[in-house]
């Protein structure tokens, strides 16, 4: 899935060869897979007037936006798989309110001269074709530029030179790749079948995200390869494109196992009618809440029991039930996944929580504004940027560092909480937990100036779990 604030570098390795080549001639990944981002030293040029790369930031246009396709004119052949990009989150790149008004904040910084830097993935054919241009304003795209990661971003892809920061090659006059091993000849375009879009190297190209100063943002495809799912050959498209039969284009073969183009994730879209059919709208909570549904759970222990007067410990592990990536993956530095827990007793009087929020709708660690650092046990799996003095900031582009609370593949980690019980307390105690997921956090939109959005956001359930202890004499 691109996220919100995808902040990218584009770079080379000094791997032998070609820098940071990972593809053979026939575009396909080479067998030497080897090469990791985080062992490389990825190199970018000032010219003066801002930072280029030569692959996905260039000084000067390395093809002609002309050259490419809208996804209207796909539509006409391939009507399905339009209908399902059109609800995408890829579709939505270049649409997003927040992630228009961070491009906005970051071009404030540097004048506009670092404008390509968040643009070569969410408009890599716009990026490469001159139009994102220090100063440039998201009306001024032209159409296909203006849609995101369009059809031929991806199906123009002639090889992968890196897998990060829009390491695809494009190939603007070649053929329309795929996966279907046998495309049928047609007058519209050339065919041509491709192994490199059945890997997750291809989502690679724009998942693994690493800034300027040399932060990893983003590294599900790292993930990925230390991770279960990576080492039985399951790939990102397993779960993130579901299969369907039918028709790939209009009076062609019926076909099984094609891939849907909704890209499944867990981003709700914030800009107003992106999706304008209810029941597509729908089908997008229904889907994200399965996908969240299998993605963790949270588990209660107290060994000790609880007694009037003491203090109880309890036991909360919480476990990531993705094999594929951690918990959670991709923007974790905006995606919020906490834990929420309030222990009552038999009179419905709460004796302790953590995971509440404050009035703003805001987690009550350091970016709430009414009750800063105000929950000292919140447990949250989600990470935090440093800036060079070591403190919270939310622009990719002035910290320093990432610091990670994210659960890897299949992996549970157990907290112990202190809940005090007082001496007049009825028993029995009980105690309730949700693991909670938020796309975006208030705070962010408010900071944005995107205020009248905060009541498009969602919370939604991950796991839960409830825990019933009776007392016993302190004695």
């Amino acid at each position: 899935m691109l996220a919100l604030l995808i902040a990218l570098l584009a770079g080379c390795s000094d791997k032998g060869g070609d820098s940071g080549q990972l593809a053979d001639d026939s575009g396909q990944p080479a067998e030497d897979d080897a090469f990791r981002w985080d062992t490389a030293v990825p190199p970018y040029g000032d010219t003066g007037d801002g930072f280029h790369d030569p692959l996905s930031m260039p000084a000067e246009p390395t093809l002609d936006v002309d050259d490419f396709n809208s996804a209207e004119s796909c539509a006409t052949c391939h009507p399905t798989h339009y209908d399902q990009w059109r609800q995408s989150i890829h579709s939505y790149a270049t649409v997003d309110p927040l992630f228009h008004a961070l491009v906005g904040l970051r071009q404030d910084d540097y004048d506009g001269a670092q404008d390509p830097f968040c643009m070569q993935c969410h408009t890599a054919i716009g990026t490469r074709g001159g139009e994102v241009v220090p100063g440039f304003r998201f009306e001024d795209l032209s159409q296909v530029a203006s849609e995101g990661v369009t059809c031929e971003s991806c199906h123009k892809v002639s090889s992968l030179e890196r897998p990060y920061n829009s390491g695809h090659v494009l190939d603007p006059t070649g053929p329309l790749r795929g996966p279907i091993e046998d495309p049928v000849d047609n007058g519209y375009h050339a065919s041509e079948y491709s192994a490199l879009f059945g890997t997750s190297e291809f989502c690679a190209g724009c998942h693994d995200v690493v800034e300027l100063s040399g932060v990893a943002l983003e590294r599900p495809y790292e993930e990925w390869l230390e991770s279960p799912a990576g080492a039985a050959g399951r790939t990102c498209q397993s779960c993130h494109m579901d299969t369907w039969d039918g028709q790939a284009a209009v009076g062609g073969p019926e076909r099984t196992g094609l891939s849907d183009h909704r890209f499944r994730g867990v981003e709700v879209p914030l800009a107003e009618d992106f999706i304008a059919d209810p029941a597509d709208v729908a089908a997008l909570e229904e889907q994200i809440a399965e996908l969240l549904d299998q993605a963790g759970s949270i588990y209660l222990d107290a060994p000790y029991g609880a007694a009037a007067g003491e203090q109880m410990d309890l036991l909360v592990t919480v476990q990531n039930d993705i094999d594929g990536h951690n918990l959670p993956t991709g923007t974790t530095f905006i995606r919020q996944v906490w834990v929420e827990l309030v222990a009552t007793d038999a009179t419905g009087r709460v004796l302790y929580q953590t995971g509440d929020l404050d009035e703003n709708g805001d987690l009550r660690d350091f970016w709430s504004a009414l009750d800063p650092y105000g929950d000292n046990d919140l447990l949250t799996l989600s990470s935090s940027l440093l800036d060079e003095r070591g403190e919270p900031t939310v622009f990719t582009w002035r910290a320093s560092e990432l610091k990670s609370n994210a659960l890897s593949p299949l992996y549970q980690r157990t907290y112990t909480l202190f809940v005090p019980v007082p001496e007049d307390a009825v028993g029995p105690i009980t105690v309730s937990s949700r693991l909670l997921f938020r796309s975006n956090p208030p705070w962010l939109l408010r900071l944005a100036g995107l205020d009248e959005l905060i009541d498009s956001l969602v919370i939604q359930e991950i796991g839960e779990d409830v825990l019933t202890i009776d007392l016993v004499d302190a004695g």
